[in-house]
């Protein structure tokens, strides 16, 4: 499996040999170092440890930089592989850019989605809203009924879809296609949205 850590640059377009336009991602991934190989013999289970991006050494507890092996990383992430002891294809200090992609390659990208604070109904769930007619005044983005009553005992039922936090999950999309790979400038184009904001931390990965 092949995996990297990158942040979302901003979204653009390219043009193949064809001719053809292609909407894509552009993020800014890599290279990461390998801080730690988990084994099923002493972690109980098999993953790699990377570790991602600079940060000022004042900044860090003496335990957090025991962990990052000095390396002084903005992010620590783990990626589950297939059996790291018997077959050890990373191990520690190992540094992992975009060599590894090339183009045609579909990969599944993670992120955090961007936050919208405390939304309405309306936009949070896509509801309908009020009627638009005479005399409605303060009713466009308003619930209506939420149930209640005697069928729940007076109270809100779990999961009832209401206004709230909006955002900031994470969020998966699979089957992306990588469009362009510059290992040089640590650059790589992936077709398609991918989550986030700009400057948000993805994870790329690709069986």
């Amino acid at each position: 499996m092949k995996f990297i850590l990158g942040t979302k640059i901003n979204m653009t377009q390219i043009f193949d040999d064809k001719g053809l336009v292609h909407p894509v991602t552009l993020l800014k991934a890599g290279p990461v170092v390998v801080t730690a190989v988990k084994t099923v013999a002493t972690d109980g289970y098999d993953a790699v440890q990377v570790g991602f991006g600079k940060r000022a050494e004042k900044n860090l507890t003496r335990a957090v930089r025991g962990q990052m092996k000095g390396g002084n990383y903005i992010y620590l992430k783990e990626f589950r592989v297939e059996n790291t002891q018997g077959n050890p294809v990373y191990k520690e200090g190992d540094v992992i850019d975009l060599s590894n992609f090339k183009v045609g390659d579909v990969v599944t990208v993670s992120g955090t989605s961007k936050g919208k604070g405390f939304q309405g109904v309306v936009k949070r769930h896509g509801f309908k809203g009020g009627p638009r007619s005479h005399g409605q005044k303060h009713s466009e983005h308003e619930p209506g009924s939420i149930g209640g009553g005697g069928r729940d005992g007076g109270r809100v039922a779990k999961g009832k879809r209401m206004a709230g936090r909006m955002g900031g999950n994470r969020i998966t999309s699979k089957g992306l296609t990588v469009v362009s790979v510059k290992p040089e400038t640590n650059e790589i184009f992936i077709r398609g949205a991918v989550p986030g904001r700009r400057g948000t931390l993805v994870e790329v990965k690709s069986l």
